[in-house]
């Protein structure tokens, strides 16, 4: 009975409740007395999630942590990068730059060994016999000569420095011309010049160039700046050093000088045979012939004149000039040639009278 009861109070509450505003005030005042039983409820499930999220949380911040460090290394490692490329970069400017300056054609290579011997000094660059690359060539960076290739390989050079003990190279002072031979000392930083006199006009600070007196490297490149000078009044020879104007042990970019090979006979001759093509072939200046009118001579003139007096019917002969032709370079005089005389027609001698005997 009291479940009907209920059942049947429960529906009269749902339909006026749907159909009217009567239980909005209390269904209000009901809810706010539920939220808290809500709220008790679902403590231990709110409980649970802020423990599980702290833990949670602490785990995502540490490996979110080694994330961040982890980029922050990548992104030291790549500016470090883009500073050695911007230094590479730089060398490679001054490479270009010092090629401007190079007439013969040259190519760049890559220093990629060293030999580890500490008393030998050579170093392997990325060049070999497949790239043109031949015994003796000339190595430069972009301050001046390194050295030279003294052994082939297909794919890569050994090159032989300017301070190896071995090396010498001939070489002048830029100021007034002294020639000298620059000789390694087994130091990257020194070179020491041989046989060089006492009294040699020569001093700290000048510029050595190569001579090209040793036909295996081209004159005029920087080979190294004067340091030290010592007199030494006992000895017949000063005592010089030098320090190399080219950076030994820092250069990695490398230019390949190729060189004119020929001899200098055959380039004299192919000079001749040029110059000769070009006076041949009209390449200096030419001056114009020119035949000049041809004068007349006066008494030819007068003849001329009175032949035409004495006989109209004979027609008068221009004068001939026989034509000449133009010189190269100098005009010719031509030849005028006088025109005939026309003589009048000779009159009829006159006859003497016959003798008749008397007769008329």
């Amino acid at each position: 009975m009291r479940l009907l009861v209920l059942v049947v109070l429960s529906v009269a509450l749902m339909v006026v409740d749907a159909r009217f505003t009567l239980l909005k005030p209390v269904r209000s005042q009901m809810s706010l007395v539920l939220m808290q039983s809500y709220w008790i409820t679902d403590l231990p499930q709110r409980l649970w999630q802020g423990v599980a999220s702290q833990f949670g949380s602490r785990t995502e911040l540490v490996a979110e942590n080694e994330k961040l460090k982890t980029e922050n290394l990548l992104l030291q490692g790549r500016m470090q990068k883009l500073a050695a490329l911007t230094e590479q970069n730089v060398r490679l400017r001054e490479l270009l730059n010092s090629s401007a300056l190079v007439n013969e054609k040259v190519e760049v290579a890559e220093l990629i060994g060293m030999d580890p011997n500490p008393f030998t000094h050579r170093i392997i660059i990325n060049k070999g016999e497949r790239d043109g690359v031949v015994l003796g060539q000339p190595v430069l960076d972009a301050r001046g000569l390194m050295g030279q290739v003294v052994e082939l390989m297909p794919y890569t050079s050994r090159v032989l420095l300017l301070t190896d003990t071995t090396h010498s190279i001939p070489v002048q002072v830029n100021r007034n011309g002294l020639r000298a031979i620059a000789s390694g000392t087994g130091n990257p930083e020194r070179l020491e010049l041989r046989h060089v006199a006492d009294t040699a006009d020569i001093k700290e600070g000048d510029l050595l160039v190569s001579s090209g007196l040793g036909q295996r490297f081209p004159a005029g490149y920087p080979v190294a700046t004067v340091k030290e000078v010592i007199h030494d009044s006992g000895q017949p020879f000063a005592i010089v050093r030098a320090v190399p104007t080219a950076a030994l042990n820092r250069s990695r970019y490398l230019l390949l000088v190729f060189s004119d090979g020929r001899t200098a006979e055959e380039r004299a001759n192919e000079a001749a045979q040029a110059q000769e093509t070009l006076d041949q072939y009209g390449g200096g200046p030419m001056i114009p012939a020119t035949v000049p009118k041809p004068a007349i001579v006066p008494a030819a003139a007068a003849a001329a004149a009175a032949a035409a007096a004495a006989a109209p019917a004979a027609p008068a002969v221009p004068a001939v000039v026989a034509p000449v032709a133009p010189a190269a370079t100098t005009p010719v005089k031509p030849v005028v040639t006088k025109p005939p005389v026309t003589r009048p027609a000779a009159k009829p001698p006159v006859s003497a009278p016959a003798n008749t005997g008397g007769r008329e």
